[in-house]
C-alpha cells in the first residue's frame, strides 16, 4: 500500500526536508536536484547513475524502482526526464522514510511503497507498469562478509529468494512488453540472464561495465522485456577510465561533467563496487 504520494508535499514544509544530525545533504549536479543520504548508512556510487542513464523510459511511463533505498534512481531518472510517476519500492521502514524525503523535496511525482519482495503476495503493488529499474543486492548468500551495518547489509546481501522475489514481483507488475532493467556483476551475467527466463522477462540488451581498458568487466547493464521473443543484443562496452588513467568521455557524458573536466564524479557514496576490481 502507497506511504505517502510524494506530490503531496511542496516546498514550504522546510523541516521535512531539513537532514538531521546523522544525515548529509548532496547537491547531484543534475538540474538542482538533491539527496539526503545516512552518514553511515548505504550512500549510492556510480553503479546507479550507469544504471540511470541505460534504462529506455520515456517522459510520460510510470516507473517503479525495486530496492530503492533513498530515492536515488527516481531522482537519476527525473533529471534526465525519464518517466513521469514513480513506485519507490523498498523493505527497510527507514529507508522508505528516507525515499519519501528526497521525492518530496526534488517535486517528483510518487509513491513510496515498504514491503519486502521476497516474502509477500505483492497486494500492494501497482500493476501495468511502462518499466521498472533495480540495483538489487549484489552478493549471493553465504558469498560475502556481513557488514557491521543492518542497513548495509540489506542492501549489499541477498537472502536465499531475493533474486526470485525480485524477478516474479515484476513479471507481476509489468504491463506486457514492459521493460526491466538492472545493474549486476559480470561474472554472475548467465546466472541473471538465465533467471529472468525463468519468469518470462527476456532479456534483449545488455552492456559490460570495465573500469579500465586493461581489466575485465565487473558490471553488466541488463534490460529484459516481459513476455518478449528471444533475440540478445550486445551494446559497446562503457570502459571507466581510459589507459591514461583519466575518465573517458563517455562517462563524463553520463555524469554532465564537461569533457575537458579532470576532476572524478561526485557520486556521493560508496556504491556496491567498481574498484578494485572485483573479478579479479
Amino acid at each position: 500500500m502507497c506511504r505517502r504520494r510524494t506530490s503531496f508535499f511542496n516546498e514550504t514544509m522546510k523541516e521535512f526536508y531539513a537532514p538531521g544530525p546523522d544525515e548529509t545533504i548532496e547537491d547531484l549536479q543534475l538540474g538542482g536536484l538533491r539527496l539526503i543520504q545516512k552518514k553511515n548508512g548505504f550512500r549510492f556510487g556510480m553503479d546507479a547513475v550507469l544504471l540511470a542513464d541505460f534504462a529506455r523510459i520515456n517522459p510520460g511511463d510510470t516507473v517503479a524502482d525495486f530496492g530503492t533505498g533513498s530515492g536515488i534512481l527516481p531522482v537519476l531518472l527525473a533529471g534526465r526526464g525519464k518517466g513521469r510517476f514513480y513506485y519507490a519500492v523498498d523493505c527497510q521502514e527507514d529507508m522508505c522514510a528516507l525515499a519519501e524525503r528526497n521525492l518530496a523535496m526534488n517535486g517528483l511525482k510518487g509513491c513510496v511503497i515498504c514491503m519486502d519482495l521476497a516474502r509477500t503476495d505483492e497486494g500492494g503493488l501497482p500493476r501495468n507498469l511502462d518499466a521498472i529499474v533495480s540495483n538489487p543486492p549484489y552478493a549471493e548468500p553465504n558469498a560475502a562478509l556481513a557488514s557491521p551495518s543492518a542497513a548495509k547489509a540489506t542492501a549489499r546481501n541477498q537472502s536465499g529468494d531475493t533474486m526470485d522475489g525480485f524477478l516474479g514481483a515484476a513479471f507481476r507488475a509489468l504491463k506486457g512488453r514492459g521493460r526491466l532493467s538492472m545493474i549486476y556483476p559480470a561474472p554472475s551475467m548467465l546466472r541473471l540472464m538465465s533467471r529472468m527466463q525463468e519468469h518470462h522477462l527476456e532479456p534483449k540488451r545488455f552492456r559490460l561495465v570495465y573500469p579500465s581498458e586493461s581489466k575485465n568487466a565487473n558490471l553488466v547493464l541488463v534490460e529484459a522485456v516481459k513476455d518478449a521473443k528471444p533475440g540478445l543484443h550486445p551494446m559497446p562496452p562503457l570502459i571507466i577510465r581510459g589507459q591514461d588513467g583519466d575518465l573517458t568521455n563517455e562517462l563524463k557524458s553520463i555524469y554532465h561533467m564537461n569533457a575537458e573536466s579532470e576532476d572524478g564524479p561526485n557520486s556521493a557514496g560508496e556504491g556496491q563496487g567498481f574498484e578494485p576490481d572485483q573479478s579479479e
